[in-house]
């Protein structure tokens, strides 16, 4: 069961464009729920700076992420998840991404 949760997650994320990349990866690196054992301070600010780069709207408005259907679909079965799978997908989001 773990894996096909984890597993499901990745594909999601291959299909998501690089913007919706950053945004899942900027929303995970923000939340307090979730247990991620990696730098989330540091893996934010490369993300909000890659974003910035690529998205016009990101560089100058506030965003509301809960227009991004498809990140917050992914964020909340994030939410389902164990810290362990939860780890498991960002790194693999993080490595993706970087």
């Amino acid at each position: 069961m773990e894996n096909e949760k984890v597993k499901y997650l990745i594909d999601m994320i291959n299909n998501m464009d690089i913007k919706d990349k950053l945004r899942l990866a900027i929303c995970m690196s923000q939340s307090k729920w979730s247990g991620l054992i990696y730098n989330t301070k540091e893996n934010y600010k490369k993300f909000d700076k890659k974003l910035k780069d690529i998205d016009e709207e990101y560089r100058t408005t506030l965003i509301n992420f809960a227009k991004y259907k498809l990140v917050m679909f992914a964020m909340a079965k994030l939410m389902e998840m164990d810290t362990t799978e939860q780890n498991k997908v960002a790194l693999y989001l993080f490595n993706n991404i970087i």
